[in-house]
């Protein structure tokens, strides 16, 4: 009789002991990703039921990116990005916090990010220097200083109430997308992520007017440093060489294959007598994702106008099987209705566009928007795209955008 009572006992205890660790589930988690050299990025990160089932969203300043692909198992949960070669693999702690790994797919190897999350904080950055000094709302002349010592022009756009901090930077052919921060005291932080870029910027306010000791975290290893200088009057900086038609080229010549494996010609009975916009972009590319958001909405609302789009998409290796696997989430999360082709050639090859599209100059930036009026003929390349992050010019990106679709639409083929 004692064996026995001693063996309830002992369930029992192993019952309540199991209890006691079982992982509480928080809904909201501020969660910081290691770079290589353990330099922390952090983003928030919310968890709500909708019908029944886990939804996750990562919150940066306005935007709220969904996440429906969520699993929870015991004290695991895995959940992978909407768009983007992303996703992570977590553990629930008792306490409600959560460790784990962010795996991000690259032109090499696959990155490994250490992960932690901290349940019921939704302070992205702690007031640690108290009050702001000084107030940097407004445009700035931004100077970042490469590795090699090399500068590359910025214009810093910000928006700060008392602590609170957020911006964009815009560089010659797109943005830094949403970021969100804090200042404290003479120091400003800013964060994003949104499952492609990674991005931490931090330095010291001299003044209203001066920004120094600036240092940008980029992606798993790149740091480089940065300055500022208020000014509202500042322009944009240009691209470098931006792409054009070569001498005595007048039209693109090229065939693809769609996501389902059928070729796609510009030459094709479809295409004749329209004008047809051509999207140069990568399912790697967050400012991609901006502008491929953009214009599935425009061409479901006007492809009765005689207007097409066709997407060229240079992925991150010549894998196609799995380029097709990373646009077709662009194609899904979007409801995409305009040809997405594969050109099998990577971003990254220095002679992608003499292998693709030899009628032009050297493609220097993601995304590149190009113009073909009703007769086949290049009329426009727009090498930039400002995403809704940029305020402003996210509206002047668009009113381009349709200024010269518009044009071509009022010409006779």
């Amino acid at each position: 009789m004692k064996q026995k009572i001693l063996f309830f006992m002992c369930l029992l205890a192993a019952m309540f002991t199991e209890a006691q660790v079982s992982p509480q589930l928080y809904n909201n988690w501020r969660v910081v990703l290691e770079q290589k050299d353990g330099k922390q990025v952090p983003f928030q990160l919310e968890r709500k039921q909708e019908q029944g089932q886990p939804v996750l969203y990562v919150i940066n300043a306005t935007e709220r990116i969904r996440i429906t692909d969520v699993k929870i198992a015991g004290d695991s949960m895995f959940f992978t990005m909407p768009a983007f070669e992303s996703s992570f693999r977590v553990k629930l702690q008792t306490n409600g916090n959560l460790t784990g790994t962010y795996v991000k797919g690259t032109a090499g190897e696959t990155q490994y990010w250490q992960l932690h999350g901290y349940a019921n904080n939704k302070d992205r950055f702690s007031a640690r220097l108290g009050d702001a000094k000084n107030n940097i709302s407004g445009r700035w002349d931004v100077s970042i200083t490469r590795a090699n010592g090399t500068i590359r022009k910025a214009v810093g756009i910000f928006e700060q109430t008392g602590n609170k901090l957020t911006g964009s930077f815009l560089t010659p052919s797109a943005d830094n997308r949403y970021l969100d921060g804090i200042v404290t005291g003479d120091s400003l932080k800013l964060s994003g992520f949104d499952g492609d870029n990674i991005h931490l910027f931090e330095a010291k306010i001299d003044n209203d007017n001066t920004i120094s000791g600036g240092v940008f975290y980029n992606g798993f290893t790149k740091k480089e440093t940065w300055t500022a200088i208020k000014n509202d009057a500042v322009a944009l900086p240009e691209v470098d060489d931006p792409t054009h038609l070569k001498p005595g080229a007048t039209q693109l010549n090229f065939t693809f294959n769609d996501l389902q494996g059928n070729p796609v010609s510009i030459h094709d009975k479809r295409f004749k007598n329209k004008v047809v916009v051509i999207q140069i972009m990568g399912s790697w590319c967050a400012n991609c994702l901006d502008e491929t958001k953009f214009l599935a909405d425009y061409y479901k609302k006007n492809r009765s106008k005689d207007v097409e789009i066709i997407a060229l998409a240079y992925e991150l290796t010549t894998d196609i099987n799995r380029s097709r696997k990373s646009v077709a989430k662009f194609q899904q999360l979007f409801d995409v209705q305009y040809p997405m082709l594969i050109t099998g050639v990577a971003s990254g090859d220095d002679n992608k566009t003499e292998k693709t599209l030899p009628e032009l100059t050297p493609i220097r930036s993601f995304p590149t928007t190009i113009f073909i009026d009703k007769k086949g003929s290049v009329r426009e390349i727009h090498t930039n795209f400002y995403g809704p992050a940029s305020g402003k010019y996210y509206i002047e990106s668009k009113n381009k955008f349709y200024q010269a679709v518009d044009q071509l639409l009022d010409e006779k083929p």
